[in-house]
């Protein structure tokens, strides 16, 4: 039996207005997360653990720290020409617009498809948070004999309100779309769910190719508004692929098994880093059997002089001075903690300094900063907006400061270790 030929274009433009101000400087697929990753490096993980290892990311907005982090963590191998993982800026081949939505991105590099001759390519998003093997969904394709396939997460139907709603029979052959419906049509088999859309697709590459030039022909842009509708219309076969069903080696017992997070607002991305926190956390990022990649850092391991750490996840070459108190934290890399700091439900951010005296609760501290000796953050609401950004759910955040701030450097210049 030959092995489909696939090649993998991650959408990974995203401008995250709703992350601001951790997207002031950066794309939201390049925000950080967790005590060492960024966001992209999630879906990345995902097809590199499935064996789909030639990856085009497709950048747009503020793109060059997600470059930088391509460039630096996502080498495979300059033997392999088929295995790589590279970036795509809007290449503007048919006029001098940027990308104008995810089926137009396609068609702007159409000529990498061509160039390939896969027989089945993957486009999937660069925003969330979730692991996922893509072999298995591939497996469903080709039984569905399908032409399109979409990646499909059960939710409850008053949440299912929110996204695009998926509607399919029994099979998994899809009928129709719903956006953001006020009555979603509930799953098969399951009259307390709906499928959401995760923006994730499998395609038959002759189907695509098809899609495009119709679209574009049309004025389309969108594979989710437009490409997809076509399809149904003209009689293609659809499928809805249910996550739920997706099996990843090695999860544990008391992990959610179905783990799938939008973090596109401060608050849900606040929240997601509850879920890698705890003895027992609903997302466990140690998974030998299934890895999470990212950058090769080549610094030292943290240190912890003194103080009380409950709960919380240190990156490398932090150091963790005495008498400090650090409660369900993530302390990013080459962080300094100094004496006399106390920390709840914080995300302290690689290259800051945290000086003596200060007194911070669920904020969100970005790169390159220096908080003041002193300085109290998330005890009052009506003084932390009139300097910071303060989510809906009271997260304040502190937005990146200056580049070249360095925490360990004891001038607070010159340079950290290379990511």
């Amino acid at each position: 039996m030959s092995v489909d030929r696939i090649i993998a274009f991650v959408m990974a433009g995203g401008q995250g207005a709703r992350l601001q101000p951790l997207t002031s400087a950066r794309s939201k697929p390049s925000v950080p997360f967790g005590s060492r990753y960024r966001i992209v490096d999630f879906v990345l993980s995902n097809l590199i653990n499935s064996q789909i290892r030639t990856i085009y990311l497709l950048v747009q907005y503020k793109s060059q720290s997600l470059i930088e982090h391509v460039r630096k963590a996502w080498t495979i191998s300059p033997l392999l020409q088929d295995q790589f993982v590279t970036v795509v800026p809007p290449q503007m081949r048919y006029g001098s617009n940027w990308f104008q939505g995810t089926a137009d991105a396609v068609q702007q590099n159409i000529n990498l498809l061509e160039e390939h001759a896969p027989d089945l390519v993957v486009v999937f998003g660069a925003d969330h948070i979730y692991r996922m093997d893509i072999r298995q969904m591939v497996h469903f394709h080709r039984e569905c004999e399908a032409a399109v396939t979409i990646a499909a997460l059960p939710v409850p139907l008053d949440d299912a309100r929110s996204f695009g709603v998926i509607v399919a029979d029994e099979q998994g052959r899809i009928s129709g779309f719903q956006e953001k419906p006020a009555n979603p049509v509930p799953m098969p088999g399951n009259p307390n769910c709906a499928f959401a859309s995760m923006g994730n697709y499998v395609f038959d590459t002759k189907v695509l190719l098809n899609a495009l030039h119709d679209s574009q022909q049309a004025g389309e842009t969108d594979f989710g508004q437009h490409v997809l509708p076509r399809l149904l219309a003209n009689q293609e076969r659809l499928f809805a692929y249910d996550f739920a069903t997706n099996e990843i080696p090695g999860i544990k017992p008391y992990e959610t098994r179905v783990y799938w997070r939008d973090v596109g607002g401060i608050d849900a991305y606040f929240n997601a880093h509850k879920d890698v926190l705890g003895a027992e956390p609903v997302f466990d990022a140690f998974n030998p059997e299934w890895p999470i990649y990212s950058s090769n850092y080549q610094g030292p391991v943290a240190r912890v002089l003194g103080g009380q750490v409950n709960n919380s996840l240190l990156g490398a070459a932090t150091v963790i001075h005495e008498n400090t108190k650090i409660t369900n934290s993530i302390i990013r890399r080459e962080a300094v903690i100094e004496e006399d700091v106390e920390l709840e439900d914080c995300i302290i951010m690689d290259y800051v300094r945290v000086c003596r005296g200060s007194r911070l609760r669920r904020v969100i501290v970005d790169r390159h900063n220096i908080i003041e000796p002193g300085t109290v953050i998330g005890y009052d609401a009506t003084a932390d907006r009139e300097r910071f950004h303060v989510s809906p759910g009271g997260v304040t955040v502190v937005p990146s400061g200056l580049v070249g701030f360095f925490a360990r450097d004891p001038r607070g210049t010159g340079r950290g270790y290379s990511e």
